[in-house]
C-alpha cells in the first residue's frame, strides 16, 4: 500500500549560510573559518544576529545621511 510522502511536522531549515545571505549579508566575501563559524550558530545566536542586522538596517540611512550631510559641512 502506498500513501502520501512522510513528512515532518516542521519545516525545512535553511543552512545558517543561506539564511544571512537572503538577509544581506555578504557571506561570499568572507573566509571560509568565517563561514565556519557562523555556521555554528545556535538557533538562538541567529535570530539575535539577524535583530540587531535589521535594527542597524532600520537607521542606516538616517545616520549616513548625518554622516555625508555632517561630512561635507566639516570639509
Amino acid at each position: 500500500m502506498t500513501g502520501p510522502p512522510a513528512h515532518s511536522d516542521q519545516p525545512e531549515q535553511l543552512p545558517v549560510e543561506a539564511v544571512l545571505h537572503e538577509a544581506g549579508f555578504p557571506v561570499d566575501l568572507l573566509t571560509e573559518e568565517q563561514r565556519e563559524v557562523l555556521s555554528e550558530l545556535t538557533p538562538q545566536e541567529l535570530t539575535l544576529l539577524l535583530d540587531v542586522k535589521n535594527r542597524l538596517d532600520a537607521v542606516g540611512p538616517e545616520v549616513q545621511a548625518h554622516g555625508e550631510i555632517a561630512g561635507g559641512a566639516l570639509f
